[in-house]
């Protein structure tokens, strides 16, 4: 059981997010080479349909904290019992989704054991029976990859869509472990009164669609017209560290190596050249589209389609086009 690999399973209120589940695939893989398990452990006022979603997705075991004190999602509750988790069964590796949530837990957790603490990961891999970690560096113009020879257990927080989505097999069960850690409310630092969704939130990992500008966009008012498509299509917005940086919109649209890791459905790239940090985090998209004016653009190698022209002349026409066929 020390062996193991274990994966947190994010909810929030008992609802699960998906994507927890994509660490359930590169845990089965990082188990194999370490010639042990992968198991779920999960935080929350009651487990059992979490876990039985945990199974079909391929865990093999599932640890829980159970209790009306983690109803709602609150950092240093679910920290300390994530804690008495790990402390006790100590597995090889646990892994958490690079996330608000994901990273609180994690990085408490490391912390308070004196585990070993890889953020941000978009490469796992088992070296010599040692775990090996590839996160982006300098900014995103190179990763690196890692081995924590000293702090062991290791725990690593892994980017939302690095890892593939496993096969769901909903006939598979398991065993699920209990274990009784009560917090005090004495003993909590905060207390949630209540949860305001942004008005400007930015959904870019779990968008099947998303429409991104880069620097050919050429200024602030060019994403006016990036923003009609998406909206229309049911999308997101999202934009090249060039963009970015020019100060045309703000960072939580950013995909790439220094923003965010994403997988759609349908990627339309408008005026973005295509640097391999962009493609970092975008070139497992189900289907690319690339529109730039320069045919030598390297956007165009990664394209499922490309299209060679100015996207304020594109865009418009597919608007239309898009209107007559959803009847807006």
């Amino acid at each position: 059981m020390a062996n193991d690999v274990w994966v947190y399973i994010e909810h929030k209120d008992g609802a699960v997010t998906p994507m927890s589940f994509e660490l359930l695939g590169i845990g089965k893989t990082l188990a194999d080479g370490l010639g042990s398990g992968v198991c779920a452990f999960v935080v929350g006022e009651k487990a059992d349909d979490i876990a039985k979603e945990a199974f079909a997705y391929g865990a093999s075991k599932v640890f829980a904290v159970e209790g009306a004190e983690y109803k709602g999602f609150r950092a240093d509750a679910y920290s300390k019992a994530a804690t008495s988790l790990l402390d006790k069964y100590k597995p090889a590796v646990a892994l958490f989704r690079a996330t608000s949530q994901g990273t609180d837990v994690a990085a408490a957790s490391a912390a308070l054991l004196g585990f070993g603490l890889c953020t941000d990961t978009i490469g796992l891999a088992v070296d010599g029976g040692k775990m090996k970690m590839t996160r982006a560096a300098f900014g995103g113009n190179y990763t690196v990859s890692v081995v924590n020879e000293k702090a062991v257990p290791q725990i690593a927080t892994v980017r939302p869509k690095a890892f593939a989505m496993p096969e769901k097999d909903a006939s598979k069960s398991g065993e699920v472990v209990k274990e009784a850690f009560s917090v005090a409310e004495a003993d909590l630092n905060t207390k949630v009164l209540e949860f305001i969704q942004s008005a400007t939130a930015v959904n870019l990992v779990e968008a099947d669609i998303i429409v991104a500008g880069g620097r050919g966009v050429g200024n602030p008012e060019g994403f006016q017209l990036i923003k009609e498509l998406a909206d229309l299509l049911g999308g997101a917005v999202g934009a090249s560290r060039a963009a970015v940086d020019s100060g045309w919109i703000a960072y939580e649209h950013q995909v790439g190596q220094t923003g965010k890791t994403v997988k759609p459905k349908i990627y339309i790239a408008c005026g973005v050249s295509g640097a391999i940090q962009h493609l970092a985090g975008m070139r497992t998209s189900d289907c690319i589209v690339a529109i730039n004016k320069d045919p030598d653009a390297p956007i165009f190698k990664a394209a499922t389609f490309g299209i060679v022209g100015d996207y304020k002349q594109v865009l418009p026409k597919l608007i239309e086009k898009f209107k007559g066929k959803l009847g807006r």
